[in-house]
């Protein structure tokens, strides 16, 4: 992976969730570097709303997709109330 690619959560971790963070959320890839096994991850919303979060995310948590929905994150963020 690298800066700027687009990528999935596939799995539920409280410690992702704490931060608004759940699975099928999308975000993109901040840094070209991963950090002990880590990747800084981008989660926005559509529009102006402010992002859900900027957060760590192991890297045998995430899988890249060709293309971020936001909308998706916000569906998601609606149906686990945060």
């Amino acid at each position: 992976m690298k800066e700027m690619d687009c990528v999935e959560v596939i799995v539920e971790k409280e410690a992702y969730a704490k931060e608004g963070v759940h699975k099928g959320m999308q975000g993109w890839i901040c840094h070209n570097e991963c950090s002990l096994g880590y990747w800084l991850v981008n989660f926005p919303q559509c529009g102006e709303k402010d992002d859900i979060a900027t957060i760590s995310i192991k890297q045998e948590d995430l899988i890249e997709i060709p293309i971020m929905n936001a909308l998706i994150n916000e569906q998601i963020k609606q149906k686990n109330n945060d």
